[in-house]
């Protein structure tokens, strides 16, 4: 599972024109399933979400976590991170987790992490969707759960 973690000061997920979520200073999650992937990937990726410090403390280094400022997540599902990019000039998505199976495993994962953090929004599996952000930094981390 991999989780393409940008710091932000807003972020929002439009479909169809209406704000479906939004959040202020937070973290920003584009999240990529993989076919390997199951609900443990979930629960360690949640923590990861958590916990990952990208937040500057009082001298200035990265040493605060989205929990330890209150800010929020944005989960945003995004098929296109779980592909293989090595050779020609179009990705191979073959690695990328079934449309049925991704589905459950981003509602999982949306569940595990506003259990650890309430200040979790999310955007919608298989809609078209446009995402808003001003990355803060920019600080943009690639996780792997």
């Amino acid at each position: 599972m991999i989780g393409l973690l940008q710091r932000v000061t807003e972020a929002s997920v439009s479909v169809d024109g209406e704000t479906v979520a939004e959040i202020g200073r937070g973290i920003l999650v584009l999240v990529g399933i993989e076919k390997s992937d199951t609900e443990n990937n979930c629960c360690k990726l949640a923590d990861r979400l958590t916990s990952y410090r990208v937040f500057p403390d009082e001298s200035g280094r990265m040493n605060l976590s989205v929990t330890s400022t209150g800010g929020g997540i944005l989960l945003v599902p995004q098929f296109t991170l779980a592909a293989n990019t090595q050779k020609g000039t179009r990705a191979s998505f073959t690695p990328a987790a079934p449309p049925e199976t991704a589905s459950g495993l981003f509602d999982r994962l949306v569940d595990e992490t506003g259990g650890r953090h309430p200040e979790t929004a999310s955007g919608i599996f298989g809609a078209d969707m446009q995402v808003a952000l001003v990355n803060d930094g920019p600080v943009t981390f690639w996780l792997s759960a």
